[in-house]
């Protein structure tokens, strides 16, 4: 029998989406699952994006450029420049998702067996794109403790070698939530600058910065120009998961023609879904100030009623729409199948995400997980509720 390649055997599987086949199988006995393991807001759509693809009058489904469609790009742009990024056309493609744009990122400035330092827990596809591109992820922790906060520079010079290419942050992070301070972000600058590497800074939660702190691109570092790459999307933005419609975004022309050979391997970004974004730009301000009146309001419910569970450790997110808690469990992968297949209260449980999958150090986060607060208040409790009950069954 053909064998699979190794790469294949290696690739991670997601600890978002590997329990789903048990959550089926208790929808099928009937049983109500609040679902706190994925980021999909249940905010509306604004309104803007969908009634520019049902108004289209589009009568041939064309292919739009490899870097996507011009009008898009311009506006884009300009919606970028109005946060003083300074960037012009030529630093921006199109891709499909900001999955796409982080695959395109490696694929530019990695070779098989080069190393890129990305803090600890993070967003769980990083260990699948490296995988997808022959990258070695070296990972740098940081703590519940300490609130995730970025470790001394000290620790990561220890990690540079050779074969360092990047730094890859997610700011706002998903899973911790944590944002980055202006100081942080200095001392990102002036660690890459000495050592000639890229900083790659996935910035897809811009907007969801709380309690008056404020997000700094890594577009906005004077002298990162040869350095930074910024990777965005639409989907968190403006509840648009489902359009797959992301950048890349750099003003280091070798990147960007690199970037452009693998936009143009895979022909273009999706065509309605472009259409529906560069008419998401228009959406008013008062949509914004709404959703994080919203997101506070639910992740100030979220994280005084998980202290309020004996047992339990939580940080403070100032930005996404994501938490890591600690659960007094050996093994929250295990924990969280037996909620699915074994536990319910009232007819009802929940679905969380194991945050052991967020780490790429073996052991790491074996009792935590990630919640995303992207369900309505009264769900928010009654699912934290679930859990305080089922940690008592659990534990007995």
């Amino acid at each position: 029998m053909p064998q699979i390649s190794e790469k294949g055997r290696q690739m991670p599987s997601s600890p978002v989406r590997k329990l789903v086949p048990f959550a089926e199988a208790a929808k099928k006995r009937g049983t109500n699952i609040y679902q706190l393991n994925i980021g999909q807001p249940d905010i509306k759509t604004p309104e803007q994006a969908l009634a520019a693809v049902r108004n289209s009058t589009m009568e041939v489904l064309e292919y739009s450029h490899s870097a996507g469609n011009q009008s898009y790009r311009e506006k884009l742009i300009a919606h970028y420049n109005k946060l003083d990024m300074d960037l012009s056309i030529e630093d921006i493609i199109i891709s499909t998702g900001g999955s796409e744009a982080l695959l395109f990122a490696m694929g530019s400035i990695c070779d098989y067996g080069d190393e890129v330092i990305i803090p600890e827990p993070f967003y769980a596809n990083y260990n699948g794109f490296a995988t997808a591109s022959g990258v070695t992820v070296k990972p740098i922790t940081t703590t519940i403790e300490n609130n995730f906060a970025l470790p001394p520079v000290s620790e990561f010079e220890k990690l540079i070698t050779d074969k360092t290419k990047a730094i890859l942050i997610c700011n706002p992070g998903n899973p911790t939530g944590y944002l980055y301070t202006q100081e942080e972000m200095d001392q990102l600058k002036e660690l890459v600058l000495k050592h000639d590497l890229f900083l790659v800074a996935d910035e897809v939660y811009r907007e969801f910065a709380y309690d008056g702190r404020e997000h700094f691109s890594v577009m906005n570092q004077k002298g990162l120009e040869n350095n930074a790459i910024m990777i965005d999307s639409v989907s968190k933005r403006y509840s648009m998961c489902g359009a797959r419609i992301g950048c890349i975004v750099s003003k280091n022309k070798e990147v960007m023609a690199a970037a452009m050979k693998f936009a143009q391997a895979r022909l273009s970004p999706p065509t309605f879904a472009q259409i529906a974004a560069e008419a998401a730009l228009d959406t008013p301000q008062s949509y914004f100030d709404e959703v994080i009146g919203e997101y506070i309001e639910r992740r100030d419910i979220l994280i005084n009623s998980l202290k309020n569970i004996e047992g339990v450790k939580v940080a403070n997110p100032g930005g996404a729409f994501y938490c890591v808690a600690e659960l007094p469990v050996e093994d929250s992968d295990k924990f969280a199948q037996w909620l699915l297949e074994s536990f319910e209260y009232e007819g009802e449980t929940i679905m969380v995400a194991p945050a052991a999958g967020f780490y790429s150090t073996p052991g790491m986060g074996t009792n935590q997980i990630r919640i995303a607060y992207v369900l309505e208040k009264e769900s928010l409790v009654k699912a934290v509720h679930i859990l305080d009950k089922a940690l008592k069954v659990y534990n007995a």
